[in-house]
This record gives structure tokens, sequence and C-alpha cells, in this order.
């Protein structure tokens, strides 16, 4: 009998469309001899199957099941495509594990401490591994933008802290353009991050485990033809070359597979997840990590899978199969 993966998507921030593009492409590619797939969108309080013929069925958020054709559909795993909260964060993770359903991605804890930009800052800084200097701010404290100017060398960056894709994301060149960043980074969360900028190459590495046996990604460089890797770039191929495998020394790429592994162990991460850093002067800083990283046409990971040799067909099974076990 075919395992019932419920594929989730959609969510609560600036990503859901992303997220739905994601859900699609995941949905094309997991093997339907050995899963059968319903695609779940998720927001607020609205979640629902939607049926090509009944149109939307609610999920009973009891036990996160449905009923279709009068029996009641229970799922063997959860295949999360959400990205940013409640997906990211670890809030769905702790409502997955009280109902005892597996998932694909990392635990409710360390989903929740690699979302908090600063927090997780703050774990990587303590093993050794380079993180750009910065200011931690709280929309519901004050902030002086004078001591923030004080204690930071522009250019920065002004992002929320719990955030991804860029959304609400600003470079700041002068003083005068501090304010209005961080006024809108707070549109965006409660909490924002303020990181002095690091000149170098972007990039980013993906990391799996399958069966305990550690499968090292190549490692993929972008090059945005804008000022930096906003949402545009990201997502319109016309504002971004990523570069996969990067133009990297073997020597580059092992102390980037090397410290991507290491991290990936000392967060307890699990299933797919994707580093990124940058390389400048010898030194590699650690930008941030995603734990639920798109897999969209315009996304990285599906690069770096196809680049290991593996369809992604294989890929998905081997994440699967790994989260069941």
């Amino acid at each position: 009998m075919k395992k019932k993966i419920a594929l989730i998507a959609g969510g609560n921030s600036g990503e859901y469309p992303i997220s739905i593009k994601s859900a699609n492409m995941v949905a094309l590619h997991i093997d339907s001899l050995k899963y059968e797939v319903f695609l779940i969108e998720i927001k607020g309080t609205d979640w629902h199957f939607k049926h090509p013929t009944n149109g939307k069925i609610q999920i009973d958020k009891n036990d996160f099941s449905l009923i279709l054709d009068d029996q009641k559909i229970r799922f063997d795993l959860i295949f999360n495509m959400i990205h940013g909260s409640p997906g990211e964060d670890g809030k769905l993770q702790g409502y997955f594990d009280m109902l005892q359903i597996p998932y694909t991605s990392s635990n409710a804890v360390t989903s929740a401490l690699t979302f908090n930009k600063a927090y997780c800052n703050h774990i990587v800084k303590n093993t050794g591994v380079a993180v750009s200097k910065n200011v931690h701010l709280f929309k519901r404290r004050p902030y002086d933008v004078e001591t923030i100017l004080n204690t930071l060398k522009l250019p920065v960056f002004v992002k929320p802290n719990q955030g991804g894709s860029s959304v609400g994301m600003s470079k700041v060149t002068t003083a005068e353009e501090l304010a209005p960043a961080i006024e809108k980074a707070f549109n965006e969360d409660n909490e924002i991050l303020i990181e002095e900028f690091v000149k170098g190459r972007e990039l980013t590495c993906g990391a799996f485990e399958y069966l305990g046996k550690s499968i090292e990604f190549p490692v993929t460089e972008i090059i945005s033809k804008k000022d930096f890797f906003d949402y545009e770039a990201k997502y319109n191929e016309k504002f971004a070359d990523e570069i996969t495998p990067a133009a990297i020394t073997d020597q580059e790429a092992k102390l980037i597979h090397e410290i991507t592994s290491k991290l990936y162990k000392i967060l307890n991460c699990s299933g797919i997840v994707r580093f990124d850093f940058i390389l400048g002067n010898g030194t590699l800083w650690f930008l941030e990590v995603n734990t639920v990283p798109g897999m969209s046409n315009a996304s990285i990971i599906p690069q770096q899978v196809k680049s290991l040799g593996y369809s992604l067909s294989e890929f998905y099974t081997l994440l699967i199969e790994d989260a069941l076990s």
C-alpha cells in the first residue's frame, strides 16, 4: 500500500507564493508509484486540501486528518514546504510531534533556533565560525540610530530577524537611510537584525544526512546583478547568476563542506538544509541557515541535486524514507 504524504505549503509570511511554487515542484517529482500525495495549503486558520472535483476539504486540526469519500485519511508523513512561519519556525513541528506524525524538516527546537537569525548567530559564533558584527533590535524596546551608527560601520544590511527570501531587507550605505530601513524591516517582524556588510563571494551549500550518512552537495556561487541578492534577484533569473558547481578551489570547497557538515550536526538539523556564506579575504563568513529551502524552478537546491547526479524524484524518495525511518 502506498504511503500517504501530506505535502504542506503556504504559511503566514511574504514567502507564501514561493512556498506554493516549491510544493508544486515537489508534487510533480515525488514517485507516484510509492507515495500518494495530498497537497495541503495552510494560511492562518484555513488548512485545506483542494480536491480536483470536490473543492476545498478542510483539515481536522485535532489529528491532522481529512474526510474523503466518507473515509478518514491519516498521513504517514508530512513533507514540509512552508517557508517562514509556521512551517520553518518550529510551530508546526511541535504540533506534529504531539500527534506523533513524522516530518521531513528539522525538529521544533532546531527550527525555532535557526529561524531566529540573532540567536543562531550566537551559537555559530561560539563554534569558531566567523559571523558579521551585528545589532539585534526589538520593536517593543527603544533604540537610538546614532548609537547603532557608532557601533557598526556602514554599509550595513537591515533585515527582519525571523524571515526569508530577503523580504523586508535593505542595504544601507548612508546614515540617512538607516531609520527608513529599520521601519521597513519592522513592518515584517517584531525583531530585526542589522549586520555589517562583508565583501566577498556569496556561496551556498546544501546538506543532508540519509540514515546517518552525510551527503555533500556541490557549492553554488550567487552573483547578483543588483546591489544585493534581494527577493527579485532570488526569483527572477534575469537579475542573478547561480553557478553550480562554483568556480572555487578544491581547498575552498573542502572548507565549505567541512563547516556545513559541522554546523548541520551542531545545530541538530534534519532533512535538507542550506547554509549561506560569504568568502572574503580567506575567511568564510556565516550568513544564515535555511531549514526549509526552496524547491521551485528558480531555487538552488534542485540545481545542486542535479549537479550531484540525482534526479529530483530519487532525492525526494531519500528525503521521505529518511524521515519515515
